[in-house]
């Protein structure tokens, strides 16, 4: 396995608390594609979306389910199309069998499993053409300790993940939102509006670049240490920039950039980061399984069955329900760049709003006109830096991923853009092929080093091409 770059790498490992306790870069890791292998066993149609026994007994492999719809009620969406999915399609035969295959260690990554366990969610044109959900939500103890089978839990269609960074697609469109309200301007310098995002340089950081990763700002912010919330979220925003950066001129991964967009959308709004994604996109398009800290929100039968786990070694103990990203979790769950659990229906969602020019089933979240904006490449010509990714191009749009075949495969082109996170979830839209993938792992549980997950993004991404 190779080397992973410290300086970013290590900030996200909760379970390397002095590190991580300082700084965050929600950010992936980059390793070679794997290989095929056989198609697994099935369990039958609709078994996904009934609760899920505490006690399975079965392995891994055999608890591979697919072609379940989750119900209004129990995932808040019902994507369109959805409950007419053909579980035994061939499609999703094969999501099935390869996201088995990385249940088990891989030649690619032959000491760990990549992931505990994966749901895969296919639709095109608005309906769901294949779906998988294999392994389990719950498999390890802190420690970490495999868990007897009696205490494990069988991953579902409908189960919520911590999304990571995808935080920031969410965070993104409430901050386009308020360009459509006419509250801020994207080509206004942040300071305008937040007075306490001062330093030397910073000034010239406008509201696009924040969205663009042009801004010059680092990946993480140091917020430990610190006596309350609001001194935390004011040493966010008085992060300075990296030393040389000029703003608008480079391509540089930032989780702070999202951060001080949060703040800005908190400010023009009035409302907190969590209850402006429920007054502005989650309440209009009915995501009931969308939201920062879900136990405070989910039933406890549902945070028994649905919840996904990811790090199990880290200072904090196992975290279910708990954000992963340790500056989130210091700003209390919520924040611009992580910290928003969902599924892959509430997702896909998100997907078709964007693919649809900014509606969503008759509800307009954006304009045609600013959708179109966020889509488009507003990068082009500037240089990329990022050394775990030293091919990756700058191509970026106002809060998504454009053209990345790192992780979108043989479904890259120039309008392909989505967004991966930290803790193993991505979601990808093809506009040519009217597609919206969504590819949701646990990598993170028990450790997030044992394995990288952009080989079976790619896997995913080139059996849906």
């Amino acid at each position: 396995m190779p080397r992973m770059p410290v300086h970013r790498r290590t900030v996200l490992g909760a379970g390397l608390a002095a590190v991580a306790a300082a700084v965050t870069g929600c950010r992936d890791q980059v390793q070679p594609s794997a290989a095929a292998s056989p198609a697994p066993s099935s369990v039958a149609p609709g078994a996904a979306n009934a609760a899920a026994p505490a006690g399975a007994s079965a392995t891994p492999s055999a608890r591979a389910v697919l072609g379940a719809a989750p119900s209004p009620s129990a995932s808040g969406t019902a994507v369109a199309g959805q409950a007419g999915v053909d579980a035994a399609s061939p499609l999703s035969r094969r999501l099935t069998a390869e996201l088995t295959r990385h249940l088990e260690p891989t030649p690619q990554n032959p000491k760990h499993p990549g992931y505990a366990g994966a749901v895969a969610l296919c639709q095109v044109d608005g309906k769901v053409v294949a779906r998988s959900a294999v392994g389990k939500a719950l498999r390890y103890g802190a420690g970490p300790v495999l868990l007897p089978e009696s205490k494990q839990v069988a991953m579902r269609a409908d189960s919520i993940f911590d999304t990571a960074s995808l935080t920031k697609v969410f965070t993104a469109i409430l901050t386009l939102q308020q360009i459509d309200k006419g509250r801020i301007a994207l080509d206004a310098p942040v300071v305008d509006y937040l007075p306490g995002f001062a330093g030397p340089g910073k000034e010239k950081i406008t509201v696009a670049m924040l969205l663009a990763h042009t801004s010059g700002l680092p990946v993480g912010a140091k917020v430990t240490g610190l006596p309350d919330d609001k001194a935390r979220r004011a040493a966010v925003l008085a992060t300075p920039l990296i030393k040389g950066a000029t703003p608008g001129t480079v391509f540089r991964y930032s989780s702070v950039g999202l951060m001080v967009a949060a703040q800005l959308v908190e400010k023009v709004t009035g409302q907190r980061l969590d209850q402006a994604l429920k007054t502005g996109l989650t309440g209009p398009l009915g995501l009931r399984d969308t939201g920062f800290n879900p136990k405070k929100w989910l039933s406890a039968a549902d945070q028994a069955s649905r919840l996904v786990a990811t790090d199990a070694r880290s200072s904090r103990g196992l975290l279910r329900g708990t954000v992963h990203d340790d500056v989130a979790n210091h700003l209390g769950g919520i924040a611009g760049h992580a910290g928003i659990f969902s599924t892959a229906a509430d997702l896909t969602v998100i997907g078709q709003l964007l693919l649809d020019g900014g509606t969503y089933r008759g509800t307009r979240i954006l304009s045609a006109a600013t959708t179109k904006k966020m889509l488009t490449n507003v990068n082009a010509g500037r240089p990329a830096v990022d050394p775990e990714r030293p091919n990756r191009t700058s191509a970026h749009g106002l809060g998504v991923v454009l053209n990345q075949p790192w992780f979108m495969g043989k479904l890259a082109t120039s309008r392909a853009f989505g967004h991966t996170g930290f803790t193993g979830t991505s979601l990808l839209v093809h506009p040519g092929r009217r597609m919206v993938l969504v590819l949701l792992t646990n990598r993170a549980h028990p450790n997030w080093s044992w394995a990288n997950p952009d080989p079976v993004r790619v896997a995913v991404a080139n059996l849906c091409a």
